[in-house]
């Protein structure tokens, strides 16, 4: 059997802790029942926390650790769950744990964090030149904070070696079935999602993510521009029009609104067309061509290439998973 250790700190998601020891512990175990066959698990779970303490979580539910993890000697896939509270205090308070979490890197342990679980990978230095992920809320942070680590906000997991991070905060399950694949192969994962009723796979976050943390900067001309954008997308939009509601030259207004925002002023629009999309998709029987019409396209084939770029999914789908 293969050793699954989740590591506990107080102001972690109680979910990202028992849900993925659920999933685990359960691999072989609940289909084979569903089906009349004999129960054959693959993983033994265990919770480890400095000094074997109690793990006090963000919902105010307690789970008792299995070991301390200064006790822990070896373990074949150590999993960092998400972090509830502030991150910058929670990071502060288990500055101990980063020892633990690089020695059993070292030891040759597979290492997962789920979503801002990231963070304590990225403080442990475990992240630095690898591409990773974490909730895209939380991206200009860890950008701002570990610029070595090439971080990849739009996906939901990536891999680098033997370093897994998910996205967001309840893609742990995500994460647990993408690594019951590997130690056990697709037809062990694909029956654990069977028998859990979820999908084996999900694609990337950016159906999720929001335009607001763009605005997270310093720069009142972009934040004009921006501001103007997001009351006039649907209109045809000429960068040099957008240079002179500013008194700048297109030029500057192409740099200056680069560094804020990490995009040039074209793809921030792209952005809230999407954005604005995505937003009737949810809520409005109208046809696809009418929704990209009403956001400023007239060509729905290409309107449907960039929203796959930007979601991972066509219009059809996003609408058949979030309508309301």
């Amino acid at each position: 059997m293969f050793k699954v250790t989740i590591l506990g700190f107080n102001q972690a998601y109680a979910s990202a802790i028992t849900g993925a020891l659920d999933l685990f512990a359960l691999a072989g175990v609940t289909w084979q029942r569903m089906q009349g066959l004999p129960p054959t698990p693959f993983f033994e779970v265990q919770i480890a926390t400095l000094g074997k303490q109690v793990v006090r979580c963000i919902n105010q539910l307690e789970i008792n650790s299995h070991i301390a993890i200064e006790e822990l000697k070896k373990t074949d896939l150590l999993l960092i769950p998400t972090i509830g509270g502030s991150l910058l205090s929670v990071l502060q308070e288990n500055r101990n744990l980063l020892p633990h979490i690089k020695r059993h890197y070292e030891l040759g342990a597979d290492i997962a964090s789920n979503c801002s679980g990231a963070f304590l990978l990225a403080e442990a230095g475990l992240l630095d030149g690898r591409e990773a992920t974490t909730h895209w809320g939380y991206a200009q942070l860890f950008k701002s904070r570990y610029p070595k680590v090439h971080l990849a906000a739009e996906k939901l997991i990536t891999t680098s070696d033997n370093i897994y991070c998910s996205g967001g905060g309840m893609a742990w399950f995500d994460l647990a079935l993408l690594l019951i694949e590997r130690y056990c192969g697709h037809d062990v994962a694909t029956t654990t999602a069977k028998a859990h009723v979820i999908d084996l796979s999900r694609g990337q976050q950016a159906a999720y993510a929001s335009i607001r943390a763009k605005k997270y900067h310093q720069d009142p001309e972009v934040l004009q521009v921006q501001e103007w954008l997001e009351a006039h997308f649907s209109q045809s939009v000429q960068i040099s029009d957008l240079a002179d509601l500013v008194n700048l030259t297109s030029r500057t207004l192409n740099r200056r609104f680069k560094q804020a925002t990490e995009q040039n002023p074209l793809e921030y629009l792209q952005g809230l067309r999407v954005e604005a999309a995505k937003k009737l998709l949810e809520k409005s029987h109208d046809s696809a061509q009418r929704i990209v019409s009403h956001v400023g396209y007239d060509d729905l084939s290409s309107f449907t290439r960039l929203f796959k770029k930007h979601t991972g999914l066509s219009p059809s789908q996003y609408a058949k998973k979030f309508k309301r």
